[in-house]
């Protein structure tokens, strides 16, 4: 994904490095706009071999704007430290005199506040590697960020039941916060041995019981996250229950009831999507999670990743319509990201018309309306041949 650039330019107070200089300030009380070049150098210095888009460099360095780092680039660009390619799309590298002046570069260390300053909203942290190595942005959560505040109540032992609709990345902070995860996908075939675990044939013949991941996340002192745990049928989720109270054990019937006891360590986070069809919240599930946390989609986060503002404008409202019972569907940030690597690959129409297009068709005139009312745009939905 790339995010979208401003305009070739300097502002008129980010001073410009002088040649032969790596960075234009590099003191602790040069400024922030000293601090982020000093992030960019470094991380291309890190890549010497690679050619950068300006959004990739943006998340790997966690910098909370794109043009600014833009900005960082096109310094060193002019200083002669990187190359500037446009094909179309901007991208860096590093040279051989930017090497050697990065090397000058004191570590690109957070900057602290002073004492009795003010403060204010702290940055968002960098980002946080999935299994599937991708990258998830932390988002506010109370006083902190979501993956931490995660780690945080596993420590204290305080269950999550997270909810929210489809796509708003409910599964990724949990794989982020935690990377000892092992997951059940809830639906309603789910049955017991998904959990506990069954005999599976051995190739000469006969069987050997397999634990499930319940059991092995109790063992091990990890977590399990329970996904669409409303679509399971309840008396398949009472098999969490002791394992989530005192008593922190199971039984496994089927294995000449094998006791389980949990080691420390072992911890359950659940996630749902209100309003699927099959949903069932009960009250015996509800009450195992002491903290309900509803998570809904970042509309900064999407801006700050490229989400251009008139398609999250759009999505806004949409959001709106489908709370009030207006429509039936609305985009996500799942959705969303989507729609930045459809621009990037295919361009703006293109992403416009896929993004009406994954609507469901109940859904699908709304989402074109407020698409087309956002952006001053035309649209119909992605089809081959000649329209």
């Amino acid at each position: 994904m790339t995010t979208p650039h401003p305009p070739a330019g300097s502002p008129q107070n980010d001073p410009a490095p002088t040649s032969g200089t790596a960075t234009p300030t590099t003191g602790e009380g040069s400024g922030r706009s000293g601090y982020l070049y000093r992030k960019v150098a470094l991380h291309l210095a890190d890549h010497p071999d690679q050619i950068l888009k300006v959004g990739e460099i943006t998340r790997a360095i966690g910098a909370p704007s794109s043009g600014a780092v833009f900005e960082a680039l096109k310094k060193m660009a002019a200083a002669g430290h990187a190359t500037h390619h446009r094909d179309p799309h901007h991208r860096f590298q590093i040279t051989q005199a930017g090497i050697d002046a990065a090397g000058t570069l004191p570590p690109a260390a957070p900057r602290t506040r002073s004492p009795g300053s003010s403060g204010g909203r702290q940055s968002r942290p960098a980002p946080v590697p999935r299994p599937n190595g991708t990258l998830y942005h932390p988002r506010r959560l109370g006083k902190g960020w979501d993956v931490e505040e995660l780690r945080r109540l596993r420590t204290q032992q305080v269950p999550v039941l997270l909810y929210g609709p489809p796509g708003t990345g409910k599964t990724a902070m949990v794989e982020a916060a935690f990377p000892d995860l092992l997951t059940v996908a809830g639906t309603g075939d789910t049955v017991v041995d998904d959990f506990l675990g069954s005999y599976n044939p051995l190739p000469g013949g006969g069987y050997e019981f397999v634990h499930g991941p319940l059991v092995t996340a109790m063992r091990q002192g990890r977590v399990l996250l329970v996904d669409d745990a409303t679509l399971i049928p309840p008396r398949v989720l009472a098999v969490l229950y002791p394992a989530m109270d005192g008593r922190g054990t199971v039984t496994i019937p089927a294995h000449g009831n094998e006791t389980v006891q949990a080691v420390d360590g072992f911890y359950i986070v659940a996630g749902h999507n209100p309003g699927v069809h099959g949903a069932v919240l009960t009250e015996a599930l509800a009450s195992r999670f002491t903290v309900h946390l509803h998570v809904t989609t970042d509309w900064d986060l999407a801006r700050q990743l490229g989400v251009p503002k008139p398609v999250v404008a759009a999505a806004i409202d949409l959001n709106a319509d489908l709370a009030a019972g207006k429509t039936v569907w609305a985009p996500q940030l799942r959705e969303l990201l989507g729609f930045v690597t459809v621009r990037d690959q295919l361009g703006m129409s293109a992403a416009l018309a896929n993004l009406a297009g994954i609507a469901p068709q109940d859904a699908r005139d709304d989402v074109t309306a407020a698409l087309s009312r956002h952006t001053g745009t035309p649209i119909t939905t992605l089809a081959l041949g000649k329209r």
